[in-house]
Parts: C-alpha cells; structure tokens; sequence
C-alpha cells in the first residue's frame, strides 16, 4: 500500500520500500505486548519503532532517512522527517485497521453490522472498499495540497474505525487476559536469561539485560513458548492460547 502511494505520489518508492519493509521488525513475541513486558529490562522503555531501527536495524548501515521513517512510524512518536516516512505511517495505521476489523469479523469476535455508520457511510464496510477510499483520499489531498494527510472525513471515519476495534477488539476482556500472560511470560524468560545469558557476557550484568532483551525480542511466538515450558516449566495449559508450541528436536 505505502509504495503504490509513493509511485502515484511521485515520491522515492525505494525509500517508501525500505521503511514499509522494516517498519514493524522491532517488535517482540505476542506484537505490542511484548513492548511491555520488555519495557522494564531497558532505560527510557521498550518501543517497537525505536528498537527496530536503532538495535535491529542498525548492523545493515541503512541510510538516515530509513531509519527515521521506521523509528517514526508510529503515531505516538514525533512525525517522520520525509514525505514518505509519513506515507508509510499513513499506510500502516490504514492497513492494520481495516484488516484487523475484517479479521475480527471472520474470528466471529465482532459482527459486519456493528461497523459504526460514520464509517460505513464515508469508506464503506468491506475490506477492498475500505482501503481504496482511504488511498484515495490521502493521494487527493497530496495533490491538492502538498501535505501527506487524509480528508477530514475519511480522517473522521479512520478514528472512528480504530476507536471501535480498541473497544471490541483489542482491550475485550479475554485480549487483555491473553496480553496479561504473555507478558508474565516474556518477563520471566526475560529474566532466565539475564541469568543465564545466550552469550558470554556475565550473568545478572548490564551486558547480559541487553542481550536477553535483544533474543528473546526476536523469538518467534512459538519458540518463546517452547522456552518457557523448557526452561521455566511453565504449564501448557498457563500458556496464551491460540499459538502452539513447537515441536522439541
């Protein structure tokens, strides 16, 4: 989505490219939860954006402009310094709205019918309708302006939109219990590790903190449940439900 609006937008697909790619290779098993359950092992806190580019991201000597735009995709972060790190925001707030509201409709969590009408009306209620309008709408009011922004109404909808899946969807009850032992889960491993690091770095050490944040902030969500059976002797049954753990060997 961010590179068809940079090549229609006239802007530096390759740059749109490398940002929309990288943009989210910070965050941890289990997605945002893993910001905080790894926010306590580092100063200043665990945020996905700024990990990506400036630990993950940072041996692949990426050009400034890169790394700004997936440091700063996030919306609670400063805006991005390009017109296409502002894209790729744009896009990834878009995107991840209209597919989780699609998702949590197929998981049978929320039903097509509650899509609030303010929505419905401006962008439509399916998928495909969704996004083109919200394409559409940023890509006029970059023609019509200069400035990297939705309509206000598909503004409005968007807001709308992404309020109503914070509300069914992600903070439901039985989110927020799942999120709650993820957590635990990673904070534990976390701590397995500060004590007895991947590494060679000494247990309990400042050394140690960081590199156990970096492993376990790169384990797959089936890996770091192995773990905490193996390792921690967690009960499978404690264990997030929906994701399995992989086979041992």
């Amino acid at each position: 989505m961010a590179t068809a609006i940079a090549r229609r937008a006239g802007l530096n697909v390759a740059l749109t490219a490398a940002a929309a790619t990288g943009h989210d290779c910070g965050h941890g098993p289990a997605g945002h939860a893993s910001e905080d359950a790894l926010s306590p092992f580092l100063a200043g806190g665990y945020h996905h954006a700024v990990y990506g580019a400036d630990v993950v991201l940072a041996p692949l000597n990426l050009c400034a402009e890169t790394l700004d735009a997936v440091r700063n995709h996030s919306w609670n972060r400063p805006v991005p310094s390009t017109p296409e790190g502002e894209v790729v925001a744009w896009a990834d707030r878009i995107a991840y709205v209209c597919h989780d509201f699609e998702d949590a409709v197929d998981a049978g969590i929320v039903a097509a019918s509650n899509l609030p009408a303010e929505v419905a009306e401006v962008v439509g209620e399916g998928r495909s309708r969704q996004l083109g309008s919200f394409i559409d709408a940023l890509l006029s009011t970059i023609d019509r302006t200069g400035t990297v922004a939705l309509r206000r109404a598909e503004a409005e909808a968007l807001d709308t939109l992404r309020a109503f899946n914070y509300e069914r969807i992600y903070l439901r009850p039985q989110a927020v219990e799942q999120a709650r032992r993820v957590i635990a889960l990673l904070r534990s491993l976390t701590e397995w590790f500060v004590e007895h690091p991947a590494s060679e770095a000494r247990p309990g050490s400042q050394e140690a903190v960081a590199d156990a944040v970096r492993w376990v902030s790169g384990m797959t969500d089936r890996f770091a449940l192995r773990l905490a059976v193996e390792n921690l002797g967690w009960d499978p049954a404690a264990l997030p439900r929906g994701v399995g753990v992989e086979p041992v060997g």
